[in-house]
This record gives C-alpha cells, sequence and structure tokens, in this order.
C-alpha cells in the first residue's frame, strides 16, 4: 500500500494492521491492558432530547447520579462492552452513533465515550435495583439531578447536544483490528505556514514517515499516555531543536481494537492527527520548511491537492474526535 493510500485510510476512520512499532524503547514499560484500565461511557438521548442517566449502586458513590459508564471486560470489543454496560445499568438496549470523546486519566485509563441511541428495553425501575445500578431516568439538561457523582460528564452531555445540532466530524466507530499494546499511529504534520484551508493552494505540507515511508506507530508509555506520546517522537527524531518546537495533538482519526485475546490483541492504536510548529520565529530558523530528522525518519511532501486541503482543514477547522487528559 502506498503512503498516500495509507494516508487516505487514516483520514477516513479507516483502520491499518499494526505491523510494526518505530518507537519502543526496551527500558520504559509500554501501556497495556494490564496496567490500565479501558472504559466506556454513554451519552443517550431520547424524543424529547432527554439525557439518559443512571443512579449510582456502589458504596463509594451510592445514590448519586452518573451517566451509563463502567470497565471493559476481558474479551469484549469496545462496542460490546458499551452496549453491556447500558443494559445492566439502564435496562435499555442501545447502537452507538459516533465516538463523542476519548479520555485518559495518567496512564490508569482510558475511556472511551460514545453518543448512542435506544433501540430496544425498558428503563431500570427501582424494583429491579442491584449492584450495577438502583434505576434508571431520562432527565432534561437544565433539569439535572443535584447528586451527580462527577461533574466531568456535564461536558460530555453537551458535546452529545452540539452533535446532534451540528456534527463536527463523521461518525466514527471503533475498527476491529488487533494490537498488544496501546499505541499512536501519527498523522504529524508540518505546515509552511498557519493553515488556512481557504489558500491551500499556496500551502505545502509534509507528513512525518520513517525512512521506509510508513506512518510512524508509537507506544505508548506509563505517562499522560495520549498527549505525550507524539512529543515523545518528535524528541526522539529531532532531538537537536526539539526545545524550539511545539507539538500540538489536535485530535483522533480512528480507534482500533480487537479485545478478543487477552495480553495479545486487546491493546488499541489510535490514529492521531498531529500539528508541529515552531515556538517562535527565529532568525537562524527557516520557519517555512520542516525541521531536521534523524534517527530514522524523514519529511515526505503532500503533493496530492485533495489529500492536502482535506488534512488543513482538519487541522483548521478541529472536524475530528476531540480527546481530553484529565
Amino acid at each position: 500500500m502506498s503512503l498516500e493510500e495509507t494516508v487516505e485510510r487514516v483520514l477516513k476512520g479507516e483502520g491499518l494492521e499494526v505491523t510494526e512499532l518505530h518507537l519502543a524503547p526496551e527500558q520504559t514499560k509500554p501501556v497495556t491492558r494490564k496496567n490500565t484500565c479501558f472504559a466506556v461511557c454513554a451519552v443517550i438521548f431520547n424524543s424529547k432530547n432527554e439525557v439518559l442517566m443512571i443512579q449510582e449502586a456502589k458504596g463509594v458513590c451510592f445514590g448519586s447520579w452518573y451517566l451509563p459508564a463502567g470497565r471493559m471486560e476481558d474479551g469484549e470489543s469496545i462496542e460490546e462492552a458499551l452496549k453491556r454496560e447500558v443494559k445492566e445499568e439502564a435496562g435499555i438496549d442501545c447502537q452507538p452513533i459516533t465516538l463523542l470523546q476519548i479520555q485518559e486519566k495518567g496512564p490508569s485509563w482510558i475511556r472511551f465515550v460514545f453518543l448512542a441511541e435506544k433501540t430496544g428495553g425498558s428503563l431500570k425501575t427501582p424494583e429491579e435495583a442491584n449492584a450495577d445500578s438502583l434505576q434508571a431516568q431520562w432527565y432534561e439538561r437544565e433539569s439535572l439531578p443535584k447528586n451527580i457523582r462527577k461533574r466531568d460528564i456535564l461536558t460530555l452531555i453537551d458535546a452529545g447536544i452540539r452533535y446532534h445540532q451540528n456534527p463536527w466530524f463523521s461518525e466514527l466507530q471503533p475498527v476491529d483490528l488487533p494490537c498488544d499494546v496501546v499505541c499512536q499511529r501519527l498523522l504529524l504534520a508540518f505546515t509552511s505556514s498557519n493553515a488556512n484551508p481557504e489558500n491551500s493552494d499556496e500551502e505545502r505540507i509534509w507528513l512525518l514517515v520513517s525512512n521506509d515511508l510508513q506512518l510512524p506507530v508509537a507506544a505508548s508509555f506509563e505517562a499522560p499516555t495520549l498527549i505525550i506520546t507524539a512529543k515523545k517522537l518528535v524528541k526522539y527524531c529531532m532531538p537537536s531543536i526539539y526545545e524550539q518546537l511545539s507539538v500540538n495533538t489536535c485530535g483522533i482519526l480512528g480507534v482500533q481494537h480487537n479485545g478478543r485475546v487477552p495480553g495479545q490483541t486487546d491493546g488499541v492504536c489510535l490514529n492521531t492527527l498531529v500539528l508541529l510548529e515552531y515556538k517562535e520565529e527565529e532568525e537562524e530558523i527557516s520557519v517555512s520548511s520542516p525541521p531536521k530528522t534523524e534517527n530514522g525518519f524523514r519529511w515526505h511532501e503532500v503533493t496530492n491537492q485533495n489529500l492536502r486541503t482535506e488534512i488543513l482543514q482538519k487541522i483548521q477547522e478541529g472536524s475530528i474526535l476531540p480527546v481530553q487528559s484529565l
């Protein structure tokens, strides 16, 4: 597969098999399902635009309200975990519409937040209370329960409302492809000036690639996983100028996960868009060309007009799945 075909697939949210890790230092422990938790969360609205909430049954947060959410189990895909958690906690069947956001906390957990819709079942009643939840109810955004477990869900509810009203990225679902660690395939771009789709004919854009013209895949390590990985890669392949560079993770273009074989196929690969810029202009540095690379990497200029325009639009408009480090 050519580099151009690879970039097209990544931009469409499609997956690619992980065959090589370009950054995986042996002395550093990579993030896997053994040392991090994968979780799911559902934002579901009914025909009245009310959001689905569940009342917690766990001792530490007993009686408080939250979105349906929980940890993935061994052998599950991300979508299977979503459907199971919603069924157990809320009593209804659901179908994912799109991934809405990816959240992380340290390397301790990564949470996949979905916008989903009800497809069957009925709300869990107080008479059906069990260890999973006490009950489920629909609530208007302006009339949510006062005893919410954590207020982080408010931004997720608002994102779901916004997506319904005006989707800012195409619907995105996880792709069933195996991986044994948490890693990122980086569409790491450098532009000749501030990205501006209106002047895309004049804009030049380069992508960081390995010497064999592959998009780099970097393992995530025990740090704020999703944000730090790109910085570690840039520091590795541009060490002499790293301190003068700004590495900005724009968001997620695609999610790859299988989960069938614990310890072997239950990692996740996140195809990530990253923008590399100089922190400030200096006379001795040409900011119109990408920085010098080392250690087996080089720059490839994107000459395909359609690809260049699409990449620039995603950078400028933020039309990709957001990622949040908590």
